[in-house]
């Protein structure tokens, strides 16, 4: 490489340094001004640089944008990256904020620095477009999570759920690297691009059967696809509501990308069918069965939970077998309703995660029961729950209800021949919104019990709900504001 490919670099990578740079520098901060400092004054100065360095980033990429490919798809800078790199800095933010009231930990700089690393590696995941910076992009991310999941020192659930968490997701990292591996050995290529170019022919080679395969086990693990969600409920139960949050937003967002990436662009000429009866082997019919099986488990037994933080673990699963069907029809229009979905699922998902640290703090537990007259002393919250259960249901004018009906609609007009699909995923909508409304009538219609604690709504909570609830509104009465930009971005980055 020579120096002006070194510049190229680090012009594509700023955001990325300013990212991490500023992690540092809140974390010097923190361990040499700010130890003997009160807890709250901590957070709240670690928040507002973290946020400081999101929004500087963000102007970065929005003011001097850069458009390039380096080295096959090593580093990619386009308008799609750069919409899906914003996307990732706000709901950073939004996590950020959701954390000013914890108490669960001292270290307040080594929380909000793997918050940002997390952040940055999630960066260099979607801005690539060959395996080997995928893999290492998804580990730095990976192991991040690993650690916010345990930072909870105090609870037990909190370093059983990060074991579990780290234990399988050694165990996907494996699968996911056999099958990438595979894939380097038949195209002599880490690029996507080149991947896809070596595969001709209408029969698949069988080890290029078992590398989508491998690669489908990794990825749906980071996704939480049944049947490899196994690591979600006890995550989303057991680790701080920031981390749950961040794990159940963020991340989502950036590995359905690439999930889409890997799929659509390197396995090009391997997509197979998943039409009854005339099935073709290939990627598609893999990734609608895990579709089918992760819509189908996930509202089933999301039905039985009695707590909302593993009723929103299962109805992620539920989620994730919606959002498989945009990469089962991998088209342009279907690629335009996975980032409306996924961007405004990850809102919905911190508003109620941020409702449930309340509720938490303050009752000491997520169950239904914790939840009963919420209303009658925290209208706010309370309003602010209902419009993100409302919307995670599908309910219109919300914007869980544009993302639900746009995405079908996709996936009708890429294949007609999936309607069986989409039929199933709107019986399983219906199915979700039962248990979606038992939670909404512990809220409004069940009176608090005598020994329940009076609840008190701090100020930023009710804001951050209030932001969250505004914009899931606004996306769902005026879904163009979004849409419209990722169908630009779609359109100038030639996908």
């Amino acid at each position: 490489m020579n120096a002006i490919n070194y510049s190229q670099l680090l012009q594509l990578v700023w955001p990325e340094i300013i990212v991490v740079a500023v992690a540092l520098i809140l974390m010097a901060t923190d361990l040499l001004v700010l130890r003997k400092a009160a807890l709250r004054l901590r957070f709240a100065v670690a928040i507002l640089l973290g946020s400081l360095g999101c929004t500087i980033a963000i102007a970065r990429i929005t003011l001097a944008p850069v458009q390039a490919n380096l080295l096959d798809g090593t580093i990619i800078a386009s308008p799609l990256t750069n919409l899906v790199q914003i996307a990732l800095l706000v709901l950073t933010v939004f996590t950020l904020f959701l954390s000013a009231n914890s108490t669960f930990t001292e270290h307040v700089g080594e929380f909000v620095l793997l918050i940002l690393v997390a952040t940055a590696g999630m960066m260099f995941l979607v801005a690539s477009q060959d395996l080997l910076v995928i893999f290492i992009s998804l580990e730095l991310l990976s192991l991040s999570l690993y650690i916010l999941a345990a930072f909870s020192k105090r609870s037990v659930q909190s370093w059983e759920a990060a074991l579990k968490y780290f234990l399988f997701g050694g165990m996907s990292a494996a699968f996911l690297l056999f099958g990438f591996s595979l894939l380097y050995g038949l195209a002599n290529s880490t690029s996507l691009v080149h991947i896809a170019a070596a595969f001709h022919g209408p029969s698949l080679n069988p080890l290029l059967v078992i590398a989508i395969v491998t690669s489908t086990i990794g990825l749906g693990f980071k996704v939480a696809a049944a049947p490899f969600h196994f690591w979600a409920p006890d995550v989303y139960q057991g680790a701080p509501a920031p981390s749950a949050a961040f794990i159940a937003s963020g991340s989502k967002v950036a590995s359905f990308f690439v999930f889409f990436q890997l799929a659509a662009i390197g396995l090009a000429g391997a997509e197979g069918t998943a039409t009854l009866p005339n099935v073709v082997r290939g990627w598609v019919l893999v990734v609608a069965l895990v579709a089918t099986v992760s819509m189908l488990l996930g509202n089933l037994v999301a039905i039985r939970q009695s707590g909302l933080r593993r009723l929103i673990a299962y109805s992620a699963v539920a989620h994730a077998g919606y959002m498989l069907l945009a990469i089962v029809t991998h088209t342009e229009q279907s690629l335009a309703a996975l980032l409306y979905y996924v961007i405004t699922y990850a809102l919905g998902t911190i508003g109620t995660f941020a409702v449930i640290d309340v509720v938490e703090q303050q009752r000491g537990s997520d169950q239904f029961s914790s939840f009963d007259g919420l209303s009658r002393q925290a209208p706010v919250l309370s309003f602010g729950l209902a419009i993100f259960i409302l919307s995670l249901a599908g309910i219109p004018p919300l914007a869980g209800f544009f993302a639900k009906f746009y995405l079908f609609v996709s996936v009708l007009q890429g294949s007609k021949s999936l309607v069986w699909l989409v039929v199933l995923a709107i019986a399983m909508s219906a199915v979700s919104l039962y248990y979606y409304l038992r939670v909404l009538k512990r809220v409004y219609v069940t009176p608090p019990s005598a020994d329940l604690p009076a609840l008190r709504s701090p100020l930023l909570s009710q804001v951050l709900v209030l932001v969250l609830a505004a914009t899931t509104i606004l996306f769902g009465c005026a879904p163009h504001l979004l849409l419209q930009w990722i169908q630009a971005a779609i359109q100038a980055s030639g996908l």
